[in-house]
């Protein structure tokens, strides 16, 4: 895996600061940490509000997690890709024969240490159903989902549970929402539930694209 700012000492450090005096100046906690766990697939809900995506970088250089996220290859090419690896990117090749969710199991096969954050509304908006790639993903590679959160009424980011996907595609979702029901979103309006697609098929159109124009990458924590 390529280096991250995470990697460089003086960007690192500069970062840290820079995570300290934002969560305090708005009043943020950190919650419980991360689990010690290697790789780990982490997904974040409820997704409502563009104050998600620097909440969440804060809480990560706060925890001293390492995080990646996954974008369509033509991101990572001359002259800028250096900036996007940089920033924790994966490149995924949709010209592959194998889709996103299998490209994600290779990588994760390929290193003993990871966690890639894939939101699972992939919208701040309100969706009808989430996405259903992370938990393909984590029944490929054999990992668990870790559920992370952040929690407006109490200003607290965190980590919840880690969830090992069963058969049982309904009996985890409701484990999971049972967790984020109670987590109290920036716009509860915004709230979707955790429902897949009926008959959903386990293919790349399911993966979140990076930072667009109106709808940020959801790196949550």
């Amino acid at each position: 895996m390529r280096r991250t700012y995470f990697d460089t000492p003086i960007i690192k450090h500069l970062m840290g600061l820079i995570a300290v005096c934002l969560l305090k100046a708005i009043g943020w906690h950190l919650g419980k940490g991360p689990p010690d766990i290697k790789k780990f697939v982490l997904i974040g809900a409820p997704h409502t509000s563009n104050w998600d995506f620097p909440i969440v970088l804060s809480l990560a250089f706060r925890f001293r997690v390492k995080v990646f996220w996954m974008g369509k290859d033509s991101l990572f090419r001359w002259p800028i890709g250096w900036f996007f690896y940089w920033l924790g990117g994966i490149p995924i090749d949709r010209s592959k024969r194998m889709n996103t969710v299998e490209q994600t199991i290779e990588v994760f096969n390929e290193n003993e240490e990871l966690v890639i954050v894939i939101p699972p509304e992939a919208t701040r908006k309100k969706v009808q159903y989430w996405k259903s790639g992370f938990y393909w993903i984590a029944r490929g590679a054999k990992i668990p989902v870790v559920l992370g959160y952040l929690d407006y009424e109490r200003k607290e980011g965190g980590f919840g549970p880690a969830m090992m996907m069963s058969d049982d595609v309904e009996a985890d979702l409701k484990r999971m929402w049972g967790f984020y029901a109670n987590i109290p979103a920036k716009h509860p309006k915004r709230v979707s539930p955790a429902v897949f697609r009926p008959q959903e098929p386990e293919d790349s159109s399911e993966q979140p694209e990076p930072v667009r124009e109106e709808e940020e990458t959801a790196q949550c924590v």
